[in-house]
């Protein structure tokens, strides 16, 4: 694999390490602050309501601007954004370090692309791979964010948890400077262009909604589960160390797989790896319904890491081929919006459904959407005719 693609690999990975440390503290920060349970995990769907605001215009702007000077303005951003958490947690003032997510969200809504840059820059019978080895930067953000979020705890005296949010800056300043390296094609003139399909056109492309929908499941399923998990934890006796340490070896079950993924996909192809996924997801809630001990928590998050890793890698890998070359700013967009959008629906409801619910319950709730997704594929796929991403 080309060295452009493992530069952008080590953007992804900075940036999920950045996503990490939000996910290991910014629940606990909203038990804090927030003025009731309800709002617990507000912080994190404003982070995720920033990055469903950011996916359409992140890859409109992208045609306009290229790759790089995006993901160079979503890491200004993120910045400006993590900066702003360290203001608002100095202050205690909860609504404003929810906006301060929000931007953070942004950000983060622009570095989700890394992994559609990785199939532009790499040769097309290498796409698979190339969309899997971008991800696999998460196995070292699943080292470095955990340890991060424990170690910048109290980095600035009196303010518990805005340490986080100076290593967050640090984090996008490396990638800054990482991007320089990296060659990425210039935006084609808009007079340039061909035609563009309807948004009409481009839903009913073979395969191309399924994908979506086993993206946004995958994301959806995930996100929820993973959110709730250091409040249930804290629930349940377990202190932040070690919910912070099975946030890692989930990270781990996300990223580590996407250095063989991709040959995966190019063995069994993307459909099978879909359902494959599904079936993790499956063995992750069996194992959450049948107790709540530290190793019951590590893996059933280990077997969500790895379903997502297949659903989501296969699902990009199929959705790549069902479009047009002049269509991937737009079909590209209305997936990003629909998986981030669910992602962001699912953050928001976090925390009410674990207080409401509780964590088996909640469970057992998404067991019928993981199942939902082979059954589809089952019914109405058949496998779509490759064209150029």
């Amino acid at each position: 694999m080309n060295r452009n693609v493992w530069l952008l690999a080590l953007c992804q990975a900075l940036l999920m390490s950045g996503n990490i440390v939000l996910i290991s503290v910014n629940g606990l920060i909203g038990q804090q602050l927030s003025p009731s349970d309800t709002w617990v995990t507000l912080p994190v769907s404003t982070q995720f309501v920033g990055l469903m605001m950011a996916t359409i215009p992140a890859s409109l702007i992208m045609a306009k601007i290229g790759r790089k000077n995006g993901f160079r303005l979503g890491n200004i951003i993120g910045i400006f954004g993590a900066l702003l958490c360290v203001y608002a947690l100095q202050q205690g003032a909860f609504w404003l370090f929810c906006f301060s997510t929000l931007l953070l969200g942004i950000g983060i809504g622009f570095g989700t692309l890394y992994r559609f840059a990785a199939i532009e820059v790499s040769d097309p019978e290498s796409r698979d791979k190339a969309i899997s080895l971008s991800m696999a930067g998460g196995v070292l953000a699943a080292i470095l964010g955990p340890n991060l979020a424990i170690a910048s705890q109290h980095w600035l005296p009196g303010t518990h948890f805005s340490g986080a949010f100076i290593g967050i800056t640090v984090l996008y300043i490396l990638s800054l400077l990482v991007l320089n390296f990296i060659a990425l094609p210039a935006a084609v003139p808009t007079e340039d262009q061909p035609a563009q399909s309807s948004v009409g056109q481009i839903l009913k492309a073979p395969g191309y909604l399924v994908a979506v929908i086993a993206a946004v499941v995958a994301y959806a399923v995930m996100n929820l589960l993973m959110t709730v998990t250091p409040i249930a934890m804290h629930k349940h006796g377990f202190h932040f160390e070690q919910a912070a340490l099975v946030i890692e070896w989930h990270v781990l079950g996300m990223f580590v797989p996407s250095f063989f993924t991709g040959s995966i996909i190019g063995k069994i192809g993307a459909r099978m790896t879909i359902l494959l996924g599904s079936l993790f997801f499956v063995g992750c809630i069996l194992v959450n319904l049948n107790g709540v001990s530290e190793w019951h928590f590590r893996i059933a998050l280990v077997l969500l890491g790895v379903g997502w890793n297949f659903m989501f890698i296969g699902a990009t890998s199929q959705l790549t081929q069902t479009y047009l070359p002049q269509d991937k700013p737009r079909a590209q967009a209305i997936n990003e919006f629909a998986v981030f959008g669910s992602v962001t629906l699912t953050a928001l409801m976090a925390g009410n459904l674990e207080v409401n619910l509780g964590w088996q319950t909640l469970n057992l709730v998404m067991l019928p959407f993981v199942c939902a997704v082979p059954l589809i594929y089952l019914l109405f796929t058949r496998t779509p005719k490759k064209v150029e991403a």
